[in-house]
C-alpha cells in the first residue's frame, strides 16, 4: 500500500508562487508516475501536471504549461509543483496521485484521473487579493 501526503498550500495573492509537494510512504516496490490533479468548487477533479519514475517524462496541462514546474527527488521519495503567476481560477483542492508504471516501459504519464491507483488527502490553495 501506498500513501501520498501533499503540503504547502495556502493563501496566496494573484500573481503570486507556491511549492506543492508530495512525500510518498509505505510498500514502494514497483515504480509510480506521480500527478498534481486539482478540484475547483463545483468541478471536476482535473490533471495538472505529471512526471515518470525515470524523470525522463512529464505532463503539464495547457494552462500550466510554462507557469508550473514538477520536479521529483526519487531518493526522498517526494515529488514537487512548483507554481508560478497563480490566478483566482486556480483556487481548488490540489491532490497527488500515483499511477504505477508497466515494468520495462518508458512510461508517458497524463492527466486522465481514472489511471491513478492512490491518492493522497488533498491541500488546499487559495488564490485571492
Amino acid at each position: 500500500q501506498l500513501q501520498l501526503v501533499e503540503s504547502g498550500g495556502g493563501l496566496v495573492q494573484p500573481g503570486g508562487s507556491l511549492r506543492l509537494s508530495c512525500k510518498a510512504s509505505g510498500f514502494i516496490s514497483d515504480t509510480y508516475a506521480i500527478g498534481w490533479f486539482r478540484q475547483a468548487p463545483g468541478k471536476e477533479r482535473e490533471g495538472v501536471s505529471c512526471i515518470s519514475s525515470s524523470l525522463e517524462n512529464t505532463y503539464y496541462s495547457n494552462s500550466a504549461r510554462g507557469r508550473f514546474t514538477i520536479s521529483r527527488d526519487n531518493a526522498e521519495n517526494t515529488v514537487y509543483l512548483q507554481m508560478n503567476s497563480l490566478q483566482p481560477e486556480e483556487t481548488g483542492v490540489y491532490y497527488c496521485a500515483a499511477e504505477r508504471e508497466p515494468a520495462g516501459t518508458n512510461w508517458y504519464c497524463g492527466g486522465d484521473v481514472r489511471v491513478y491507483d492512490y491518492w493522497g488527502q488533498g491541500t488546499q490553495v487559495t488564490v485571492s487579493s
